[in-house]
């Protein structure tokens, strides 16, 4: 069966190929005058100078996470957790290199042509190249994983009916089999991740809040004018936070979901004899092969626009055809994929799997993952479009100053959280009854399967509003930016539907990855939530994300407020700035960001790698299990909440500014109130939001890599034991 795998390894090939060359095209685009040019530079030299400072800290801290988990785990888990590591960070920084390229083209192509429809090909042809990359990236690398040490090195072989190849690590003298080997490279991606989004959102935001409170607020500038010291840098945050951060984002989103299904399968079959060994390499093998599938898919999906002869002037509409064709796509693919791949077991071997409806079941379970993240992100479409009626009522409670509209935000926020909650719920439970745990597992797979689109269409969003900022800095016609402003419009809502998916998959793969974790160190699946360990480590978990939150919160306060100094420092001290004489100082704004980024975002990363296993080490692996429950439960909250209330602020701002409140506009009164809840949900939609889906799944894969020793090796366990 392994000669299946040639799928993938197509999948592969073709994402990457299809991403050169539409990297190849983007860069061949002309860049527009002398002026763009040169502001295009500036921007793409302090992304790249802060992204290879970023990478610079994260391998130190990487490496000393490598040895530890091959001293501590295995060798193999390791290189696993390098590999990883280096998938995700390539395709972070590739992403955002072709944001870098493509942003400055795209304006150029709006001030050529004047038109909607090729302005929109231009940023999603961009775009693609970094939703190619992440799936095409996680892909190669767990089949490196998989090929080197499932199937060279024997580990995914059983050794009989419910036995699997375990080694024996010499320093602990712990067993390991290929499960921990696969979280070690989910662990890998998920590393970069939380320093990505981490380090990007605090930059992006310290960045924007600056250039709007003082920009927008107090100088009553128009929004990117080149007299703002902050402009360049709030359009490198774009970068190094909305798009390289966004990629490894669900690039982890993306590899836990895949690896927690494969990884549950492997835990299913060491605790049912009655699995037949040839069924249990198939539902190893299948996550991967949908994934492949689903890449396909989305090529296919990604094709249709960039091919098409002439797009309309609705971007939403275009964009959301590459969504559903790529979904439907996948659906239809792996259907038949399914119906062959299952095919030839009896109903006593589905029944031991816990396949409710047989061969199709895993088929079924990742369509419902599919449909619940469409639904899910039609929901955020609802609650963060202003085309819709609670982005619309922020905007006119604006008329009556910023208190009632922050009020009217964060009410938009909490309601947000109830319809997407009940569609995971649902969710859960139907794959559930289909498949078990493993029907979870597959149907957050399933929810994620369209990566590679959701991030192109995610990643548009940036570069058309790095665009908007360039057209408007280079004083392009108002035509332009109106062009680009449709562009970034649609740009933020794609975002919150982005952000809905991402927590969406992240609650089923933690779901799935928290029944692995049981396995670890028990026979069934039974955690007593009444039980002391537990339900005291529930209560404490469900503080961990509000903790982890208002860090985040307040590192981007205190970056903003340096950029708020600096800002009014240079309009009060450089002469000639605010009547276009003068000339901002714009590198020292860069740096006052990257320096507050890169100091801020350690702690909050450490925290969130450190605390399961602190924990775990001092009160064992039961109390581990409640923290997990409880984080989980609050994070899902907490990142829906944050996620949609700050998008609804950002496009009721946007609402105002197009003219859809009678009476406001641009510095007016109600103007500068949404501006003000703009800038409170920027910290909330673009760095807590997106880091709290990466939180709950870095603590389920730290705990399920380091349980094999603090379930047995723990201080309570230690004190337990001499009562």
């Amino acid at each position: 069966m392994q000669f299946l795998m040639l799928i993938v390894f197509f999948a592969v090939v073709l994402a990457v190929a299809f991403a050169a060359l539409n990297f190849y095209l983007v860069r061949k685009m002309k860049e527009g005058t002398e002026r763009m040019q040169e502001i295009a530079a500036a921007i793409r030299e302090g992304a790249n100078a802060f992204i290879n400072y970023e990478y610079k800290v994260v391998a130190i801290i990487g490496s000393a996470i490598a040895v530890l988990l091959g001293l501590v785990i295995s060798w193999e888990t390791g290189v696993a957790f390098v590999i990883g590591a280096v998938m995700s960070a390539s395709a972070g920084l590739i992403g955002m290199k072709i944001a870098t390229y493509a942003n400055v083209r795209v304006a150029n192509e709006a001030n050529n042509t004047r038109n909607t429809g090729k302005t929109v090909k231009v940023a999603f042809r961009g775009g693609s190249v970094m939703g190619l990359c992440v799936a095409g990236f996680a892909l190669l690398g767990i089949l490196i994983v998989y090929f080197v040490f499932g199937v060279g090195m024997g580990m995914l072989t059983p050794v009989s009916a419910g036995v699997v190849q375990t080694k024996i690590n010499p320093i602990t003298g712990q067993s390991y089999s290929l499960s921990l080997i696969l979280s070690g490279y989910a662990l890998g991606c998920s590393i970069i991740a939380m320093f990505n989004r981490v380090g990007g959102g605090i930059y992006t935001k310290a960045a924007d809040m600056g250039a709007d409170l003082v920009g927008k607020t107090e100088a009553h500038i128009p929004e990117d004018d080149p007299r703002n010291p902050a402009t360049i840098a709030d359009n490198v945050g774009d970068n190094v936070g909305d798009v390289a951060g966004l990629g490894a984002d669900l690039l982890e989103s993306y590899v836990g979901a895949i690896m927690s299904c494969a990884i549950l399968a492997i835990e299913l079959f060491t605790h049912s004899a009655l699995i037949p060994v040839a069924l249990y390499t198939r539902m190893v093998m299948f996550p991967i092969l949908f994934a492949g599938i689903g890449l396909i898919s989305c090529v296919l999906g990604i094709a249709f626009p960039l091919f098409k002869k002439k797009l309309s002037d609705d971007p939403h509409l275009e964009l959301n055809l590459a969504t559903y064709i790529s979904a439907g796509l996948a659906i239809v693919l792996g259907f038949v994929l399914c119906f062959f791949f299952f095919n030839g077991f009896d109903e006593a071997a589905f029944k031991a799997a816990g396949f409710a409806l047989g061969k199709l079941t895993p088929w079924i379970a990742a369509a419902v993952g599919i449909a619940v993240g469409i639904v899910i992100g039609i929901i955020s479409e609802y609650y963060t479009s202003y085309d819709y009626k609670p982005t619309k009522k922020i905007a006119e409670a604006s008329k009556e100053g910023p208190a009632l509209t922050i009020t009217q935000g964060m009410a938009t926020g909490m309601i947000s959280c109830m319809l997407p909650v009940v569609c995971l719920g649902a969710a859960i439970f139907i794959c559930y009854v289909l498949g078990g745990m493993y029907g979870v597992g597959c149907g957050a797979m399933g929810m994620l399967c369209f990566v590679a689109t959701t991030v192109s269409v995610d990643t548009y969003g940036p570069i058309s509003d790095n665009a908007g900022g360039i057209a408007e800095m280079s004083g392009l016609d108002k035509e332009v930016r109106t062009i680009t402003d449709k562009l970034d419009s649609v740009g933020n809502t794609t975002a919150a539907i982005g952000k809905g998916f991402a927590i969406g998959s992240a609650a089923l793969a933690t779901v799935s990855m928290m029944s692995s974790y049981l396995y670890s160190f028990m026979s069934e699946l039974f955690l007593n939530i009444i039980s002391r360990d537990v339900l005291v480590g529930a209560v404490v978990g469900a503080a961990l994300p509000y903790l982890f939150s208002g860090m985040l919160i307040n590192s981007v306060a205190k970056a903003a407020r340096n950029m708020v100094t600096e800002v009014r420092r240079q309009f009060k001290e450089i002469p000639g700035i605010l009547d276009g004489t003068g000339r901002p100082d714009y590198t020292r704004c860069i740096t006052i960001s990257s320096q507050g980024a890169l100091k801020e975002m350690i702690v909050p990363a450490i925290v969130a790698i450190a605390f399961p296993v602190v924990c775990g080490f001092l009160f064992g692996a039961y109390f581990v299990g409640g923290v997990l429950i409880g984080a989980t439960l609050s994070a899902i909250m907490l990142a829906i909440f944050t996620g949609n209330a700050g998008g609804a602020w950002d496009n009721g701002k946007k609402f105002i500014e197009a003219g859809g409140v009678e009476g406001a506009g641009k510095g007016t009164p109600t103007h500068d109130a949404a501006i003000v809840g703009d800038t409170v949900g920027d910290p909330l939609k673009d760095t807590v939001g997106p880091s709290l889906d990466i939180l709950i799944k870095i603590m389920s894969t730290v705990s399920l890599v380091c349980v094999v020793v603090f379930a047995n090796f723990n201080l309570m366990g230690w004190l337990l034991s001499l009562l």
